[in-house]
């Protein structure tokens, strides 16, 4: 059983890396040229911004955690999840989220890590939706203002499909979300109807009262975690001011590894790239949204750098998916280790029980 475990969760790493380290050869195999060394060896690198860089990854991950502490403490007052549990929590979410498509696998792991922590399951969901949330409100808000600046550049042609697919799933989730929160009792229907679809595969049984009511009592701790925000607006407001500084942080990473390799940093035209790259890879498309990732930087910072530095998109492109997402997917992996004792132990199985 432990084999099959480790077996299922080493095909999407190996997917994931294989795909990212594929489109990383490819772009350096169009890009690298004696140019690209000539550059490296006159221009002088500035090691302390990709210090820095690395430095606003982990500030990056405490901010998730500040935000993940004021949504539980509002919405279950019993349970005090401190700052380090918190970052620990998100650091140990960040392995299947690198896996997974939409960053999805980490959902799961923060809703069972509070629950561990002495929240409910529906407290929990209710926690960890609120940050999906507060993050689809901040990108629709911003994406406008992010095409706005990138629309007289070729890239946004080149993009335009994957933009508007990205926008039209994240409206979608948004309104089904709204409607979980306001339309408790059809969300009741709709999963008893799915269990009872899902038992006849199940090898355990259990009665079928006991299931309606674990899963209405679940439904109504979700649905009162999200009344609580109207007595706790303060926090919902917090909340969203560190969403937009955890997202401000994560964006400003390219620019630091820009001016380590002696180029424009273009601040904000780097950050609207950032949003119209975090839509893309939000859709649920590879694990991990690599490859994706790949081209949507090498198709955005392409245009940025500029032909005249062009052969220095592919070892920008490697230094920035080390520093977001190789990282991410290491640190990750040593914290689920350290907390499941195996980086292939955590399962659906496990938050069922």
């Amino acid at each position: 059983m432990v084999k099959k475990k480790q077996k299922t969760i080493k095909i999407p790493i190996l997917i994931s890396l294989t795909l990212s380290l594929t489109i990383i050869i490819l772009i350096l195999y169009f890009t690298l040229n004696p140019e690209t060394l000539n550059k490296l060896t006159t221009t002088k690198i500035k090691y302390e911004f990709f210090l820095i860089a690395v430095l606003l990854n982990i500030l990056y991950w405490i901010l998730w955690g500040v935000r993940l502490k004021i949504l539980s403490r509002a919405i279950d007052k019993k349970v005090k999840i401190g700052l380090l549990e918190s970052i620990k929590i998100v650091i140990a979410n960040l392995f299947l989220a690198c896996i997974t498509p939409s960053m999805a696998g980490g959902e799961p792991v923060r809703i069972h890590l509070l629950k561990k922590n002495g929240m409910s399951i529906g407290c929990s969901t209710a926690t960890v939706l609120g940050e999906r949330l507060l993050d689809a409100i901040f990108i629709l808000a911003v994406v406008p203002i992010a095409v706005y600046i990138f629309k007289d550049k070729p890239s946004i042609q080149f993009l335009n499909a994957g933009l508007g697919i990205g926008v039209i799933v994240f409206t979608i989730l948004l309104i089904l979300f709204l409607y979980a929160i306001f339309r408790p009792e059809k969300v009741k229907t709709f999963l008893i109807f799915i269990s009872k679809k899902l038992s006849r595969f199940s090898k355990i049984r259990e009665s079928e009262m006991k299931i309606i009511k674990k899963i209405s009592d679940e439904v109504d701790e979700f649905h009162n975690g999200f009344t609580c925000f109207k007595e706790e607006k303060s926090a919902l407001v917090e909340a969203g001011i560190v969403t937009i500084l955890f997202w401000s942080t994560g964006f400003m990473i390219p620019s630091m590894i820009l001016l380590g390799l002696g180029l424009e940093p273009f601040f904000i035209d780097s950050y609207a790239a950032q949003i119209l790259l975090l839509v893309i890879i939000m859709m649920p498309t590879t694990p991990g949204s690599a490859g994706v990732a790949e081209i949507g930087i090498f198709g955005l910072y392409g245009v940025l750098i500029g032909t005249g530095q062009a052969s220095l998109i592919g070892v920008f492109i490697i230094l920035y998916r080390f520093i977001t997402y190789h990282m991410n997917l290491i640190a990750g992996a040593i914290f689920q280790y350290r907390i499941f004792k195996s980086v292939a132990s955590f399962s659906i199985d496990m938050i069922k029980k």
